[in-house]
């Protein structure tokens, strides 16, 4: 297991759009910004756990830190071991949900031998550029991945090309994915990051 730490929470939210994490600890205490405040900004990036580990106790902090998106709240002082529990059952919940939700929906299908992506079962009619960008973001979904990511790792992509036509390509596969189903924005911006990849709708 690796952790990375992040006393600014600042800091935090950069490397939240420069790793995959699997799960967030997160103190309310922190310089410049209440946690309860991160909430919220963290759920615009991802959807992964959040445990609050505080010493504030206060039960309007609980409710608060719940409502907008924390999975647990644990006050300290508590025994490392329960924290490791926790970890360890939230993991696997989260696990078993998304196997199920894959399972169920297979939204979005990638098959990197025949360079193919599907939506909802239909075909996708991709430039090779665009298969390469969504499917860069099929590999992080509902996790951000910035322009400066979808440029240079691109293999269909000029590395001297503007980051502007990052913009231009998400619209076009925005388009595509939008004639199968109107309804819902599957690909969102991320200010100031890139995009995001969601099938939560």
């Amino acid at each position: 297991m690796e952790v990375i730490g992040a006393e600014d929470p600042y800091i935090g939210l950069s490397l939240l759009t420069q790793h995959d994490f699997d799960l967030i600890i997160l103190d309310l205490t922190l310089p410049g910004m209440d946690g309860l405040e991160v909430i919220p900004k963290i759920r615009n990036i991802t959807n992964i756990p959040i445990i609050i580990s505080s010493a504030r106790d206060d039960i309007t902090d609980k409710v608060i830190g719940m409502e907008r998106g924390a999975d647990d709240y644990m006050p300290k002082p508590y025994d490392p071991r329960e924290l490791v529990t926790r970890i360890k059952t939230i993991l696997r919940r989260t696990h078993n949900m998304d196997e199920k939700k894959e399972k169920k929906e297979d939204i979005f299908i990638s098959d990197p031998k025949a360079h193919t992506i599907t939506f909802k079962g239909h075909l996708l009619d991709l430039t090779a550029a665009e298969y390469d960008v969504l499917g860069m973001l099929i590999q992080h979904k509902n996790g951000s991945v910035s322009r400066e990511q979808l440029l240079y790792e691109s293999e269909h992509i000029d590395d001297d090309s503007s980051i502007k036509n990052i913009d231009v390509i998400i619209s076009r596969i925005r388009q595509k994915i939008a004639k199968i189903d109107p309804d819902h924005i599957y690909i969102k911006p991320i200010r100031g990051v890139g995009y995001l990849l969601t099938d939560r709708v």
